[in-house]
Protein backbone atom coordinates (compact mmCIF):
# COMPACT_ATOMS: atom_id res chain seq x y z
CA UNK A 1 0.00 0.00 0.00
CA UNK A 2 1.00 3.64 -0.32
CA UNK A 3 2.67 5.18 2.73
CA UNK A 4 -0.31 7.44 3.28
CA UNK A 5 -3.43 8.41 1.41
CA UNK A 6 -3.05 12.19 1.38
CA UNK A 7 -1.26 15.25 2.63
CA UNK A 8 -3.35 17.93 4.29
CA UNK A 9 -1.85 21.40 4.62
CA UNK A 10 -3.89 23.69 6.84
CA UNK A 11 -3.48 27.46 7.14
CA UNK A 12 -2.53 28.92 10.49
CA UNK A 13 -6.10 30.11 10.62
CA UNK A 14 -8.77 29.24 8.10
CA UNK A 15 -10.24 32.51 6.93
CA UNK A 16 -12.19 31.44 3.84
CA UNK A 17 -14.89 28.92 3.02
CA UNK A 18 -12.86 27.73 0.01
CA UNK A 19 -11.11 24.34 0.10
CA UNK A 20 -8.60 23.24 -2.55
CA UNK A 21 -8.07 19.56 -3.38
CA UNK A 22 -5.83 17.68 -5.82
CA UNK A 23 -6.94 14.04 -6.00
CA UNK A 24 -4.82 12.94 -8.97
CA UNK A 25 -1.37 14.43 -8.29
CA UNK A 26 -0.19 11.61 -6.00
CA UNK A 27 3.20 10.17 -6.89
CA UNK A 28 3.93 7.69 -4.09
CA UNK A 29 4.02 4.47 -6.12
CA UNK A 30 4.15 1.37 -3.88
CA UNK A 31 6.92 -1.04 -4.95
CA UNK A 32 4.50 -3.96 -4.91
CA UNK A 33 2.22 -2.08 -7.28
CA UNK A 34 5.04 -1.27 -9.69
CA UNK A 35 6.26 -4.87 -9.66
CA UNK A 36 2.76 -6.13 -10.46
CA UNK A 37 2.42 -3.84 -13.48
CA UNK A 38 3.51 -4.55 -17.05
CA UNK A 39 4.21 -0.84 -17.60
CA UNK A 40 7.40 1.14 -17.15
CA UNK A 41 7.50 4.11 -14.79
CA UNK A 42 6.94 6.70 -17.50
CA UNK A 43 3.90 4.92 -18.91
CA UNK A 44 2.28 4.29 -15.55
CA UNK A 45 2.60 7.99 -14.68
CA UNK A 46 0.67 9.10 -17.76
CA UNK A 47 -2.58 9.22 -15.76
CA UNK A 48 -1.05 11.42 -13.08
CA UNK A 49 -2.01 15.09 -12.76
CA UNK A 50 1.66 15.82 -12.25
CA UNK A 51 2.59 18.89 -10.21
CA UNK A 52 -0.98 20.18 -9.78
CA UNK A 53 -0.53 20.11 -6.00
CA UNK A 54 2.59 22.26 -6.46
CA UNK A 55 0.76 24.77 -8.63
CA UNK A 56 -1.83 25.28 -5.88
CA UNK A 57 0.47 24.96 -2.87
CA UNK A 58 0.04 28.63 -1.91
CA UNK A 59 -3.58 28.05 -0.83
CA UNK A 60 -2.82 27.87 2.92
CA UNK A 61 -1.06 31.27 2.72
CA UNK A 62 -4.46 32.74 1.87
CA UNK A 63 -6.36 30.95 4.63
CA UNK A 64 -7.55 27.91 2.68
CA UNK A 65 -6.87 24.20 3.31
CA UNK A 66 -5.08 22.19 0.61
CA UNK A 67 -5.78 18.45 0.42
CA UNK A 68 -3.48 16.55 -1.94
CA UNK A 69 -3.45 12.84 -2.68
CA UNK A 70 -0.16 11.06 -2.20
CA UNK A 71 -1.32 7.70 -3.59
CA UNK A 72 -1.30 7.79 -7.41
CA UNK A 73 -4.38 7.72 -9.58
CA UNK A 74 -3.26 4.51 -11.30
CA UNK A 75 -3.36 2.80 -7.88
CA UNK A 76 -6.69 4.22 -6.65
CA UNK A 77 -8.75 6.83 -8.49
CA UNK A 78 -10.11 9.17 -5.83
CA UNK A 79 -12.45 10.83 -8.31
CA UNK A 80 -14.52 7.65 -8.61
CA UNK A 81 -17.10 6.02 -6.41
CA UNK A 82 -15.86 3.12 -4.31
CA UNK A 83 -18.62 1.13 -6.03
CA UNK A 84 -17.15 1.60 -9.52
CA UNK A 85 -15.51 -1.82 -9.57
CA UNK A 86 -14.33 -3.27 -12.87
CA UNK A 87 -15.31 -6.91 -13.34
CA UNK A 88 -12.76 -7.19 -16.15
CA UNK A 89 -10.00 -6.47 -13.63
CA UNK A 90 -11.20 -7.59 -10.20
CA UNK A 91 -11.94 -11.15 -9.15
CA UNK A 92 -15.37 -11.95 -7.70
CA UNK A 93 -17.03 -8.83 -9.08
CA UNK A 94 -20.23 -9.20 -11.07
CA UNK A 95 -20.80 -7.17 -14.19
CA UNK A 96 -23.73 -4.82 -13.65
CA UNK A 97 -25.24 -2.07 -15.73
CA UNK A 98 -23.40 0.18 -18.15
CA UNK A 99 -20.87 2.59 -16.74
CA UNK A 100 -18.71 4.21 -19.44
CA UNK A 101 -15.85 4.86 -17.03
CA UNK A 102 -15.72 1.23 -15.95
CA UNK A 103 -16.15 0.01 -19.52
CA UNK A 104 -13.15 2.07 -20.60
CA UNK A 105 -11.04 0.65 -17.76
CA UNK A 106 -11.14 3.77 -15.59
CA UNK A 107 -13.01 2.59 -12.52
CA UNK A 108 -11.96 3.27 -8.94
CA UNK A 109 -9.13 0.76 -9.42
CA UNK A 110 -8.04 1.56 -12.99
CA UNK A 111 -7.38 -1.23 -15.45
CA UNK A 112 -5.60 1.09 -17.90
CA UNK A 113 -3.68 4.34 -17.83
CA UNK A 114 -4.89 7.39 -19.73
CA UNK A 115 -3.51 6.27 -23.11
CA UNK A 116 -5.33 2.93 -22.90
CA UNK A 117 -2.37 0.73 -21.97
CA UNK A 118 -3.22 -2.11 -19.59
CA UNK A 119 -1.62 -1.80 -16.15
CA UNK A 120 -1.69 -5.44 -15.06
CA UNK A 121 -0.92 -8.91 -16.36
CA UNK A 122 -4.16 -10.40 -15.07
CA UNK A 123 -6.91 -9.88 -12.53
CA UNK A 124 -6.55 -8.50 -9.01
CA UNK A 125 -7.79 -10.38 -5.93
CA UNK A 126 -10.86 -8.80 -4.36
CA UNK A 127 -8.97 -8.58 -1.04
CA UNK A 128 -6.28 -6.40 -2.64
CA UNK A 129 -8.91 -4.01 -3.96
CA UNK A 130 -10.68 -3.80 -0.61
CA UNK A 131 -7.36 -3.05 1.06
CA UNK A 132 -6.70 -0.13 -1.29
CA UNK A 133 -10.17 1.27 -0.75
CA UNK A 134 -9.84 0.97 3.01
CA UNK A 135 -6.33 2.42 3.23
CA UNK A 136 -6.50 5.12 0.54
CA UNK A 137 -9.97 5.92 -0.78
CA UNK A 138 -11.83 6.00 2.52
CA UNK A 139 -9.33 8.16 4.48
CA UNK A 140 -9.12 10.71 1.67
CA UNK A 141 -12.88 11.10 1.39
CA UNK A 142 -13.37 11.20 5.14
CA UNK A 143 -10.87 14.05 5.29
CA UNK A 144 -12.49 15.86 2.37
CA UNK A 145 -15.94 15.67 3.93
CA UNK A 146 -14.54 16.87 7.26
CA UNK A 147 -13.01 19.92 5.56
CA UNK A 148 -16.27 20.76 3.83
CA UNK A 149 -18.26 20.31 7.03
CA UNK A 150 -15.86 22.54 8.95
CA UNK A 151 -16.00 25.24 6.27
CA UNK A 152 -19.78 25.12 6.18
CA UNK A 153 -20.04 25.29 9.97
CA UNK A 154 -17.65 28.23 10.18
CA UNK A 155 -18.73 30.29 7.17
CA UNK A 156 -22.25 29.13 6.34
CA UNK A 157 -21.20 27.46 3.11
CA UNK A 158 -18.30 25.58 1.55
CA UNK A 159 -16.69 25.92 -1.87
CA UNK A 160 -14.49 23.07 -3.09
CA UNK A 161 -12.10 23.59 -5.99
CA UNK A 162 -11.20 20.14 -7.26
CA UNK A 163 -7.95 20.71 -9.14
CA UNK A 164 -6.85 18.61 -12.13
CA UNK A 165 -4.83 18.76 -15.33
CA UNK A 166 -5.84 17.62 -18.80
CA UNK A 167 -3.77 16.28 -21.69
CA UNK A 168 -3.33 18.88 -24.39
CA UNK A 169 -4.63 16.46 -26.99
CA UNK A 170 -7.95 16.29 -25.14
CA UNK A 171 -8.71 19.89 -26.08
CA UNK A 172 -6.95 20.18 -29.43
CA UNK A 173 -10.09 19.62 -31.48
CA UNK A 174 -12.91 21.05 -29.37
CA UNK A 175 -12.66 24.61 -30.66
CA UNK A 176 -13.15 23.48 -34.29
CA UNK A 177 -11.33 26.62 -35.40
CA UNK A 178 -14.08 28.94 -34.14
CA UNK A 179 -12.43 30.09 -30.91
CA UNK A 180 -9.15 29.70 -29.03
CA UNK A 181 -8.53 26.38 -27.33
CA UNK A 182 -9.21 26.62 -23.61
CA UNK A 183 -6.37 26.86 -21.12
CA UNK A 184 -8.83 26.02 -18.35
CA UNK A 185 -12.03 23.96 -18.31
CA UNK A 186 -14.35 24.48 -15.35
CA UNK A 187 -16.76 21.65 -14.58
CA UNK A 188 -19.89 22.19 -12.50
CA UNK A 189 -22.00 19.42 -14.05
CA UNK A 190 -23.87 22.05 -16.06
CA UNK A 191 -24.92 23.98 -12.97
CA UNK A 192 -25.84 21.02 -10.77
CA UNK A 193 -22.70 21.13 -8.57
CA UNK A 194 -22.25 24.85 -7.84
CA UNK A 195 -24.16 28.11 -7.75
CA UNK A 196 -23.90 30.15 -10.92
CA UNK A 197 -22.54 33.27 -9.21
CA UNK A 198 -19.73 31.20 -7.66
CA UNK A 199 -18.76 29.65 -10.98
CA UNK A 200 -18.81 33.09 -12.59
CA UNK A 201 -16.42 34.47 -9.96
CA UNK A 202 -14.04 31.54 -10.37
CA UNK A 203 -14.15 31.91 -14.14
CA UNK A 204 -13.48 35.63 -13.77
CA UNK A 205 -10.44 34.97 -11.58
CA UNK A 206 -8.85 32.87 -14.32
CA UNK A 207 -9.91 35.36 -16.96
CA UNK A 208 -8.31 38.25 -15.04
CA UNK A 209 -5.05 36.31 -15.26
CA UNK A 210 -5.29 36.14 -19.05
CA UNK A 211 -6.30 32.48 -19.30
CA UNK A 212 -8.96 31.32 -21.74
CA UNK A 213 -11.74 29.49 -19.90
CA UNK A 214 -14.61 27.27 -21.02
CA UNK A 215 -17.14 25.27 -19.03
CA UNK A 216 -18.06 21.58 -18.95
CA UNK A 217 -16.63 20.58 -22.34
CA UNK A 218 -14.98 18.14 -22.48
CA UNK A 219 -14.88 17.74 -18.68
CA UNK A 220 -18.03 18.46 -16.68
CA UNK A 221 -16.90 16.79 -13.46
CA UNK A 222 -16.97 13.23 -12.18
CA UNK A 223 -17.56 11.62 -8.78
CA UNK A 224 -16.36 14.49 -6.58
CA UNK A 225 -18.56 17.12 -8.20
CA UNK A 226 -21.52 14.76 -8.20
CA UNK A 227 -21.06 13.53 -4.63
CA UNK A 228 -20.19 16.78 -2.89
CA UNK A 229 -21.80 19.46 -5.05
CA UNK A 230 -25.08 20.42 -3.36
CA UNK A 231 -25.71 24.13 -3.99
CA UNK A 232 -29.11 24.07 -2.25
CA UNK A 233 -27.30 23.02 0.94
CA UNK A 234 -24.58 25.65 0.56
CA UNK A 235 -21.95 23.15 -0.60
CA UNK A 236 -20.47 23.97 -4.00
CA UNK A 237 -17.91 22.09 -6.11
CA UNK A 238 -16.12 23.30 -9.23
CA UNK A 239 -13.68 21.05 -11.05
CA UNK A 240 -10.67 22.82 -12.57
CA UNK A 241 -8.79 21.30 -15.50
CA UNK A 242 -5.53 22.93 -16.60
CA UNK A 243 -3.92 22.25 -19.98
CA UNK A 244 -0.76 20.31 -19.08
CA UNK A 245 1.20 21.77 -21.97
CA UNK A 246 1.10 25.16 -20.22
CA UNK A 247 3.49 24.00 -17.53
CA UNK A 248 5.00 20.59 -18.29
CA UNK A 249 6.47 18.35 -20.96
CA UNK A 250 3.83 15.68 -21.23
CA UNK A 251 6.18 13.16 -22.82
CA UNK A 252 8.83 13.27 -20.09
CA UNK A 253 6.52 14.36 -17.22
CA UNK A 254 8.84 17.19 -16.30
CA UNK A 255 8.21 20.85 -15.59
CA UNK A 256 8.80 23.03 -18.61
CA UNK A 257 10.25 26.54 -18.84
CA UNK A 258 6.81 28.08 -18.18
CA UNK A 259 6.19 26.30 -14.90
CA UNK A 260 7.26 29.04 -12.51
CA UNK A 261 5.36 31.70 -14.43
CA UNK A 262 2.15 29.67 -14.42
CA UNK A 263 2.57 28.86 -10.74
CA UNK A 264 2.79 32.58 -10.03
CA UNK A 265 -0.37 33.16 -12.04
CA UNK A 266 -2.19 30.35 -10.22
CA UNK A 267 -1.10 31.84 -6.89
CA UNK A 268 -2.76 35.13 -7.84
CA UNK A 269 -5.91 33.26 -8.83
CA UNK A 270 -5.92 31.32 -5.56
CA UNK A 271 -5.63 34.62 -3.65
CA UNK A 272 -8.59 36.10 -5.53
CA UNK A 273 -10.82 33.06 -5.03
CA UNK A 274 -9.87 32.78 -1.35
CA UNK A 275 -10.77 36.46 -0.90
CA UNK A 276 -14.15 35.76 -2.46
CA UNK A 277 -14.68 32.96 0.05
CA UNK A 278 -13.81 35.31 2.93
CA UNK A 279 -16.75 37.46 2.05
CA UNK A 280 -14.63 40.21 0.51
CA UNK A 281 -17.14 39.83 -2.31
CA UNK A 282 -20.80 38.87 -1.85
CA UNK A 283 -21.34 35.12 -1.78
CA UNK A 284 -23.96 33.49 -3.93
CA UNK A 285 -27.34 32.70 -2.40
CA UNK A 286 -28.05 29.59 -4.49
Amino acid sequence: MAKRAYQLTMPRQQTTCVVFASPHSGRDYPPSFLSSSVLDERSIRSSEDAFVDVLFEAAPRFGAPLLAATAPRAYVDLNRSAEELDAALIEDVQRSGTNPRISSGLGVIPRVVSNGLSIYRGKLPRAEVESRLRDVWLPYHKCLQMLLNDSHNQFGQAILLDCHSMPHEAIETISHGRSPRPDIVLGDRYGAAAGSAIVERIEAAFGHAGLHVTRNTPFAGAYTTQQYGHPSRGQHVVQIEIDRSLYMDERTIRRNENFDELKSVITQIVAEIAAYGRGSMPLAAE
